[in-house]
């Protein structure tokens, strides 16, 4: 019983474990590739030393085609405080972070009070609504590699309306 019996998954017969290296010994599938030289050198502008490739579209070539905050589309590249992006194959998604407010006024308060001592018809300045929108929209775009995200202020409940179809504009460039 104290004698130790021998691997049967070995495969020295005699049960002997000198060689054995515990994990896979070379890069196969599955498993992670060594990672590339890194380049010569690090631009510090994107696209510097890789050629542009000619586009015929028909795109703008002068000004801005779109601005959404500080997104700028011009021709065929997408202009980010962040550096430039190719505008074709660009993902596009907007994130609604506005509320909008709907609360009595408080002058239609003192109206009402007023009001009800004098004729009983001042209850209906309780029905005055104030409608107030604060917060934000998220816009991000991915292309090329790259991500930006901007925000753009709510200034309305129809704001997120007014980006979507900025949005949509930008998709259907970005095809």
């Amino acid at each position: 019983m104290s004698e130790q019996q021998p691997n049967p998954y070995t495969s020295d017969p005699a049960g002997g474990q000198g060689d054995y290296k515990w994990g896979p010994g070379e890069a196969s599938y599955g498993y992670p590739q060594p990672y590339p030289a890194p380049p010569a050198y690090q631009p510090t502008i994107g696209g510097a030393g890789i050629p542009a490739p000619a586009y015929h579209g028909a795109a703008p070539v002068g000004g801005a085609g779109l601005s959404l905050g500080d997104i700028t589309i011009a021709g065929d590249q997408i202009i980010t405080p962040s550096g430039t992006m190719p505008l074709r194959g660009a993902m596009w998604n907007a994130t609604d972070f506005s509320r909008t407010e709907e609360k009595i006024p408080p002058h239609a308060i003192v109206l009402a009070i007023i009001f009800f001592l004098f004729c009983l018809l001042g209850l209906l300045f309780l029905l005055m609504k104030q409608k107030t929108t604060t917060g934000y929209i998220q816009v991000t775009v991915t292309s090329g590699g790259r991500h930006h995200s901007t925000m753009i202020p709510a200034v309305d409940a129809y704001t997120y309306q007014w980006v979507m179809g900025q949005l949509n504009y930008a998709r259907s460039m970005s095809m």
